[in-house]
């Protein structure tokens, strides 16, 4: 397995916990004589660090390896700034969930320690490239590793829009919106909203309309490759918004397509040798345990 050398760190902003899981890290890796890079942020609040600071996009430049100190959501802005350099991620989970984020701050040096010494495994995302057209001009990009959603922003008004995969009309429909999500994805929004959940080693897009105006409307699995384009009513009095990850938003006017395709590039995502992805489903979802009262 890979020897990791240059060792970058992001940590969630506004989180004392999040602070003292950085200093703990930081002097762990120290310890192990690493070179670490923080990046910028984080820096500008662990005052004395005496250590190398760079941009996200920087870390994934020079650094074998990026943990990320914070929740799923800090894992996504991660995964986005950083899928383009290959650098593969281990997330320290300080947020609610940690579906992304698995390691346990309890367990930093145990598990961390694992990982620098080769015994882990790596699993491969995809993520969702998401572009708005008008008049055949390019107005807005964005990628996800969630999910791309159209939704009417501040409106409580229906959208009204058709559905195209691989160039072939679906349907047209009204609904409060529609969320295309990866595996990575579905258990986030588009589970909320009645998806399917699909194990990250699919290579697969599900497609969940959002309280449609039909009783026949269900969500639909295609092929990971797909190309879908979604167009906005001309009719339409409103203007939705295209949301990637729920943390970058575009506005759509009447008449708009917004295309949705698989991103080249792939986040490297770093587990203990221990990772289990069921475990985290039964944990994180309330899923029962075994019968008799079991583990």
């Amino acid at each position: 397995m890979e020897q990791f050398r240059n060792i970058g760190i992001i940590g969630r902003l506004g989180s004392s916990q999040v602070l003292e899981t950085v200093r703990r890290l930081k002097r762990f890796l120290l310890d192990r004589h690493l070179h670490v890079v923080l990046e910028e942020s984080i820096a500008e609040v662990v005052p004395g660090h005496n250590l190398q600071t760079a941009s996200r996009r920087i870390l994934g430049e020079i650094c074998d390896l990026v943990i990320v100190v914070g929740g799923d959501g800090s894992m996504l802005g991660a995964a986005r700034a950083l899928a383009w350099s290959k650098v593969p991620v281990l997330g320290i989970n300080r947020g609610s969930l940690g579906f992304l984020t698995d390691i346990r701050p309890d367990d930093l040096e145990a598990k961390v320690g694992e990982v620098l010494d080769g015994q882990y495994s790596v699993e491969n995302r995809f993520l969702l490239e998401a572009e708005v057209r008008r008049n055949g001009d390019s107005i807005g990009e964005g990628d996800a590793l969630n999910d791309v959603v159209l939704h009417p922003g501040k409106s409580t008004r229906m959208i009204e829009f058709e559905l195209h995969i691989d160039g072939q009309f679906v349907c047209s429909q009204k609904a409060d919106g529609l969320i295309i999500a990866t595996p990575t994805g579905s258990t986030a929004y588009a589970l909320s909203a009645g998806g399917p959940i699909m194990h990250p080693k699919l290579d697969a897009i599900v497609i969940v309309p959002m309280y449609p105006h039909t009783l026949s409307s269900r969500p639909i699995v295609v092929d990971g490759n797909s190309e879908l384009k979604i167009v906005v009513s001309p009719n339409m009095q409103i203007y939705p918004q295209v949301s990637c990850d729920g943390q970058n938003h575009f506005t759509c006017a009447p008449g708009d397509t917004v295309t949705i395709k698989k991103k080249p590039q792939k986040l490297h995502l770093i587990h203990p040798l221990d990772h289990n992805y069921y475990e985290v489903c039964r944990t994180k979802l309330g899923w029962g345990s075994r019968l008799g009262g079991g583990d």
